[in-house]
């Protein structure tokens, strides 16, 4: 049996996990930020929201042009290009947040969201074209993983470093009067997160020298379409409802992961609580991730298992309905494990119904992702309205249904379980 790492070992796949894990890092470093900005800048929760608003909005606007730059330099010179974009956001929402500009510091994610919309872009196909088609599930799946234990990591060190004592800080900001004094302590807490950033800056551009140094295979777009072999031709209808399907899950999956502190803190749960809320979300992703590797495809096919996540997260919704206490706030955390496999399904089987205009379709998904930006902002402005746990609720039980009722149609089409496609993606 060969090696998952295929004939060019394993030092690219390492240095492809270490891009994944960047990845996730910066994606899920969200959650905690929204706590963050609202507290630095004294914010409504709807203005807080913006934070994922401004990230995820970039993924609508620059696949299209993500691609045809991958296309033009190849995927290799794509993610050295990707990470260098992504350091410069890094660098500028750092400063931005430390000189009180908020404004600022949203470009400063829509820039960090423009280099991650061309790393997504490049460095999926190019894992899946690494090593043999046969083993490329097994690379997709340590991408994953690496992404998964990111987005576990980033929310605990943030708080740790940037929010170790944020409750002490509430409590001094609300008690000491507006003037100089309060923006000396404003300016204190906002100027935590500067070094780190700057720290996360120079990774990325060490990262990006690495890739452009490192014996990598060159890998084109053109040799990722031609190596897909034969395919039947393209289902625009279900191309469509697929990749809105891609948008609502997005959509849940930011609210479970970046939405639950807010919702925690609905509960009465503290700020120093709250703060963790996040990579518990992403602890559960992860279990719900590795018990997908384990059963599929073994015991049950891709789209049956996403049937059952999107089953499992109505009925978590249900349950949250109706509980007592704090128990909606680890239905929400739980979320996490439902909504592990779905992207890792939903992906290669739009891309089967894209036929031969898989690249295209790519962009389009990535794009989806905005849905990150739009659910968790129809949340923020429900909750006050239906309250949080409803306002969660009716966004979240229609996107399970309506993905799950997609796959369902499109199997009672097909007669059988869905086609899987060669490339796949591993985190988001």
């Amino acid at each position: 049996m060969t090696s998952p790492a295929g004939a060019y070992g394993w030092w690219p796949v390492l240095i492809m996990a270490a891009l994944f894990f960047s990845i996730g890092f910066v994606t899920w470093l969200n959650g905690p930020l929204i706590t963050f900005v609202q507290i630095a800048f004294n914010l409504s929760d709807v203005a807080s929201f913006l934070v994922p608003v401004c990230f995820y909005l970039a993924y609508l606007v620059f696949p299209l042009p993500a691609t045809l730059l991958a296309k033009r330099i190849g995927l290799r010179r794509g993610l050295v290009v990707a990470l260098a974009v992504m350091a410069v956001g890094t660098l500028l929402f750092g400063e931005c947040v430390n000189g009180r500009w908020y404004a600022g510091a949203l470009g400063g994610l829509s820039v960090i969201g423009a280099g991650l919309s061309l790393l997504q872009i490049t460095v999926n196909p190019y894992v899946s074209l690494l090593g043999d088609h046969d083993r490329a599930a097994q690379r997709i799946a340590i991408m994953g993983v690496a992404n998964k234990f990111a987005g576990i990591v980033a929310p605990v060190l943030f708080a740790l470093v940037v929010m170790p004592d944020v409750g002490q800080v509430v409590a001094n900001i609300s008690k000491t009067p507006v003037g100089p004094e309060r923006e000396s302590v404003l300016a204190q807490f906002t100027h935590a997160v500067h070094v780190p950033y700057q720290a996360m800056a120079a990774l990325l551009v060490l990262l990006a020298v690495l890739v452009a140094r490192a014996p990598l295979p060159e890998i084109s777009l053109e040799a990722a379409s031609a190596s897909e072999g034969p395919v039947r031709k393209a289902q625009p209808l279900w191309l469509l409802t697929g990749v809105f399907s891609m948008f609502l899950y997005v959509g849940v999956e930011v609210m479970a992961g970046d939405a639950i502190g807010l919702f925690g803190h609905s509960f009465g749960l503290s700020l120093d609580i709250t703060k963790y809320l996040t990579a518990l979300t992403l602890a559960s992703m992860m279990a719900g991730y590795l018990v997908g590797m384990v059963v599929v495809p073994r015991f049950i096919s891709q789209d049956g298992y996403m049937l059952a996540c999107c089953l499992l997260g109505i009925l978590i919704c249900l349950v949250a309905l109706v509980a007592p206490g704090i128990i909606p706030v680890f239905c929400v955390a739980l979320l996490g494990f439902a909504n592990a496999m779905i992207l890792p399904a939903l992906f290669p089987i739009v891309l089967a119904e894209a036929g031969p205009d898989a690249g295209k379709a790519t962009a389009f998904l990535v794009m989806a992702y905005s849905g990150g930006a739009v659910l968790p902002q129809l949340f923020v402005h429900a909750a006050p309205l239906l309250g949080n746990v409803l306002a969660f609720m009716v966004l979240a039980i229609p996107s399970y249904l309506f993905i799950g009722g997609w796959a369902l149609a499109l199997r009672a089409k097909t007669g059988a379980p869905v086609a899987k496609s060669r490339v796949t993606m591993a985190g988001d």
